[in-house]
């Protein structure tokens, strides 16, 4: 029988007291004492920032380079995901790198998901499950990162400033140091813990494969909801390198807002997105997945394959024409030069695509 790695004390501890205070003394203080509204709009700010610094800063950012952004918003996400308490940017971006290369592979995968929930969501940091020093050898880039190598090397400090020494101070300049303490310290903590490690657990187990099934990534909106917009996961694996997670405007993704925010303040730069016919296409040939497993039921099964092979077949040129020509077109607006038969092209070939989108829709509704 193989031996289990040792046990990691600190986190053991870390994670058990933090959350044994925010389930037992937070609701205990808050029924017996109240919270006021300066320690719960802190509560709030500092959950936004904490979240956010990861989401943004050490995931989007620096794990995944989907946009470039300035000194100063790498300083504040460097602050902020001290104050979220997951690692150094260093380390964290480096482990996430592994994972995206590795993913579901119970040997490499730091928390792989297919080692079961438990493992993925907290496990896989209460023992050494890491034999060796890490070297960062996947991220040299970062590296070279003066911003990241400063919030590594101080990180210990930066924790105890952030997490400590802030809400304190909020505390005793609002006239409760330990009201402040109890919800934006320890239950913001928990909160933000739990909500951002859904991300490795819950995301790759609850939710819709409407890209990709080659990993366990799923796509949850209400996930979303409790992840800063980091919900829609099977997107996400496998177009790590775009700056969104939700592409749809309806789609809640604040981390994808902010990025956007800043950009128009000219404080983030550079947003990387896939191009649209990408997308469709690894939609679509889901969907075509899908609906031919759902086919293998039915007496009839060789006629409608070929008929499914049909749909496909027109549908995928019917995507692959209009976004040639929206890129002619996109091209020639650039150089200022307008093209009244492109113009009209591009207008045709999209209700060509309107319309095999419908027939294709129809067709699979049938077996759905």
């Amino acid at each position: 029988m193989q031996r289990k790695p040792p046990l990691i004390w600190l986190n053991i501890t870390l994670f058990t007291l933090t959350f044994a205070i925010a389930l037992l003394w937070v609701p205990w203080h808050g029924y017996h004492h109240g919270f006021d509204k300066v320690e719960w709009l802190s509560f709030i700010l500092l959950a936004l920032f904490s979240g956010l610094s990861i989401t943004a800063g050490y995931h989007r950012l620096w794990s995944h380079k989907s946009y470039k952004a300035s000194r100063g918003v790498k300083i504040i996400y460097a602050l902020g995901g001290a104050l979220a308490l997951q690692n150094s940017a260093l380390h964290w971006c480096s482990d996430h790198r592994v994972h995206h290369k590795y993913v579901d592979d119970n040997d490499k995968d730091p928390y792989s998901a297919k080692r079961g929930f438990w493992y993925s969501h907290i496990g896989w940091m209460l023992r050494e499950y890491q034999v060796t020093k890490p070297e960062y050898l996947n991220a040299r880039d970062l590296q070279n990162d003066p911003i990241v190598m400063w919030q590594h090397r101080h990180y210990l400090a930066l924790v105890v400033v952030m997490n400590i020494l802030l809400p304190l101070t909020l505390g005793w300049l609002n006239g409760d140091i330990l009201s402040m303490l109890l919800l934006a310290g320890v239950m913001r903590l928990v909160l933000v813990h739990h909500c951002t490690f859904f991300i490795n657990s819950l995301a790759h187990i609850w939710g819709k494969q409407p890209y990709t099934d080659k990993n366990t990534a799923r796509d949850n909106g209400l996930l979303a909801l409790l992840t800063y917009g980091e919900g829609y996961h099977n997107f996400h694996h496998i177009f790590e390198h775009d700056y969104r997670n939700g592409i749809h405007w309806w789609q809640y993704d604040p981390t994808k807002w902010l990025i956007q925010l800043l950009s128009w303040c000219r404080l983030t730069w550079d947003l990387r997105q896939v191009p649209q016919e990408r997308i469709e296409t690894a939609r679509l040939n889901m969907q075509l997945k899908q609906v031919s497993h759902r086919l293998t039921r039915f007496p009839n099964c060789e006629e409608l394959q070929q008929h499914l092979q049909l749909e496909y077949e027109q549908l995928k040129t019917a995507i692959t024409a209009y976004y040639q020509a929206q890129k002619k077109l996109l091209e020639a607006k650039h150089k200022h030069l307008c093209d009244q038969q492109l113009i009209s092209q591009v207008a045709l070939l999209k209700r060509q695509l309107s319309n095999r989108i419908k027939h294709w829709q129809q067709f699979t509704a049938r077996y759905s």
